[in-house]
Order: C-alpha cells, then structure tokens, then sequence
C-alpha cells in the first residue's frame, strides 16, 4: 500500500470518528434520558409491587386479628370494620354476623356488596343469592324479580337461582311448576354433580321417580361407596 493510500485510509478514519462524536454531542442526551427512564420505570415497579405485598400482607394479618376472636359478636364487629375493605373481608364479614345472630348486618353487608357497580358479576350474584337464603324480610316479588334475573343465560349462578325458583314454587304449592325446573336441572349441563343429587332427592320427595333421578342417585351412591 501507497503512502498516499495510507494517507488517505488516515484522513477518512479521522472523519468518521469526527461524524460519531458529533452524532453522540447532538443525540447523546436522548440515550441517557432512555437509560434513566427504564432504570426510573423498574424501579417504580418494584415499588408498587412492595406496597401492595405489604398492603396485602396488612390485610391478611387484619383478618388473622379478627377471626382469632372467639366471641361470634366480636369476630364480626371486628370484620365488620374490615369490611370496606375488599371482597373478602365482606364476605367473612356477613358470615360471622349471620353466625352472631346478627341477620339485619349481614344482609347490609351482602346487599352493599351485591350493589357495588364495580364489581364482577361472579361477586355480586354470589352476594345475591346468599342473601336471599338468609332475608326474612324480602318479598314474595322481590325475591322472584331478584331470581329471574339471576336465572338469566350467561349468569354464574344460574342454576342454584333454578334451584331457589324451584323450591319458592313448591313452597307456594306448584308442584307441577316445580318439578318442571327441577327436572331441567337434572339435565343442565351447567349443574354440578352435588346439586344434581341434592335435585334428585328433591324430586323423588316430591313422590316422582323419574329414570333420570334414579340414575342420577344411583350415580351419587356408586360414587360414595367407591
């Protein structure tokens, strides 16, 4: 290689290392503000995620507290003020005031669960249904509008609100009405295996001894001597 050739490789190299300090000098900043973002966004992540562990934990030792009360009463005064809480320190809330006799608190509780928009409907329905196995003071029509609603395709619990429809009916003497729904349990495809026995043994109580009942007991009782 030439003098002038190593020359010329020389000068050409020189340029290129003038062109990148001067890309670095231009844009350099945008780099580091990239740096300091992602270092920034991690560890804003990491403490997010420390406080809800230690919410989380804080919740959990709330409701330790409280369940570890021996008194029913004072469980569910103590749960009670958890209850705004979240779901679950409701939901164990309104089950300790049903245990302490309390039924008007634990309905209020359920029923404010059962209205809070935000919820999930898999929430809300459960809070329904199991105020209406505890609320005397509901109406025949409330209950009824409340069920159908319930019953509705797509609903999570559809087929224990059939089950309440079913049992209302019998209460109220429609017995043909009765064993009409039970009978469509017993072959809903959504119902569980407990409720279908729970169903059959309704129906065969209702002095009907339908082929599908019987299969289904003989199905529960197989499964229990197994």
């Amino acid at each position: 290689m030439s003098n002038t050739d190593s020359f010329i490789e020389e000068v050409t190299e020189e340029v290129r290392r003038d062109k990148l300090y001067g890309l670095l000098k231009r844009y350099g900043w945008i780099a580091a503000v990239a740096v300091v973002a992602l270092v920034g966004g991690t560890a804003w992540n990491e403490y997010r995620k420390g406080q809800a562990e230690a919410l989380a934990q804080a919740r959990g030792d709330a409701i330790e507290v409280a369940l570890s009360e021996r008194d029913a009463a004072t469980r569910a005064a103590a749960l009670g003020e958890l209850a705004e809480n979240g779901v679950v320190e409701a939901y164990l809330a309104a089950s300790e005031q049903e245990a302490a006799g309390d039924t008007d608190a634990a309905v209020a509780t359920l029923t404010a669960l059962a209205e809070t928009a935000d919820l999930p409907a898999l929430y809300r329905d459960l809070a329904q249904i199991k105020r209406l196995s505890i609320d005397t003071t509901i109406t025949g029509e409330e209950r009824a509008i409340v069920l159908s609603a319930l019953a509705q395709p797509g609903a999570p619990y559809r087929t224990i609100a059939e089950e309440y429809r079913a049992l209302d009916a019998i209460e109220q003497g429609e017995t043909a009405a009765a064993l009409s729904t039970l009978q469509a349990i017993l072959q809903d495809a959504e119902a569980t295996n407990a409720q279908r026995s729970r169903v059959a043994q309704l129906v065969v109580a209702l002095g009907e001894t339908p082929e599908l009942a019987n299969s289904v007991l003989g199905d529960t009782q197989d499964l229990a001597t197994e």
